[in-house]
């Protein structure tokens, strides 16, 4: 898909990854709704984008997974700029770590990093079928492959994630409906590095686990394989190359994986 032209959604885009799509896709001609939860914040990323290229970023605050909010997105999108060709499901939350999360907790993150996506494509894909065309980019995880040494809340729903971004391509993807799924190790953000640090020991785990396994990326560098992943139409989008190396010794023996992940995890708590 070539994005000079387009208009595109992008939820979470108040910082990280969901900041730097909005200025890669402006850079490329595409117009841009952001939403965040956080006004202030995606207030902030919209004026900085518009100083630069003034008209092609709006911004609005709200629960991205929210079906009102999603239409209220999409009739915005529609009032400034045109029907949405691109939604990038971005927003997403690490979760209460560890085993015992409440299960109000689990419903919070199962909401956010999972529902928000299916709401998004229940509201779209009618709509894109009827064009011949849209595309769902999906940001999931490199847990979402593997596991989340930590975090049951966020291993668990990024899997979801993944899994629902292959049934959606799967279903849809011979009807002119491009799904893309992001599945990045660590990433310079503040789901990784929030403001005062880990709080706990099982969030202090999660945090080292994604820091040992690869280089951390910043934002940009995410955003930058993500454009190229979509002007290829690449359903899996791996900035850390390596994750597919990963994937492949899970599958060929589980057990072995399993038993190097309890291995991972040993080393991890005793380097505390």
């Amino acid at each position: 898909m070539h994005l000079d032209g387009k208009v595109a959604i992008v939820t979470g885009g108040g910082g990280g990854i969901g900041a730097a799509l909005a200025e890669a896709l402006v850079s490329k001609g595409t117009r841009v709704v952001l939403t965040d939860i956080n006004r202030h914040a995606v207030d902030a990323v919209a004026a900085r984008i518009g100083e630069s290229s003034p008209g092609t970023v709006a911004a609005t605050a709200g629960d991205a997974a929210s079906s009102k909010h999603i239409d209220e997105v999409i009739s915005l999108a529609a009032d400034h700029f045109g029907p949405v060709d691109l939604y990038f499901a971005n927003a997403g939350i690490g979760g209460a770590p560890g085993l015992f999360a409440t299960d109000e907790e689990w419903s919070t993150v199962v909401d956010i990093n999972v529902m928000g996506h299916v709401r998004a494509a229940r509201r779209l894909v009618p709509e894109w079928l009827e064009r011949d065309g849209g595309y769902f980019i999906s940001t999931a995880s490199a847990a979402g492959l593997l596991t989340q040494l930590g975090s049951a809340t966020y291993s668990t729903t990024k899997h979801a994630a993944v899994g629902f971004a292959e049934w959606l391509s799967a279903t849809y993807g011979d009807r002119g409906i491009r799904v893309s799924c992001l599945c990045p190790m660590g990433v310079d953000t503040k789901l990784l590095r929030p403001e005062g640090g880990a709080t706990d020991d099982a969030a202090k785990l999660m945090q080292r686990a994604v820091e040992t396994a690869g280089r951390v990326l910043t934002p940009a560098e995410v955003a930058e394989t993500v454009l190229a992943a979509i002007d290829a139409e690449q359903f899996l989008i791996l900035p850390h190359a390596e994750v597919m190396d990963m994937y492949r010794q899970k599958g060929s023996d589980y057990d072995r994986w399993l038993r190097g992940m309890r291995r991972y995890q040993r080393t991890l708590e005793s380097a505390e």
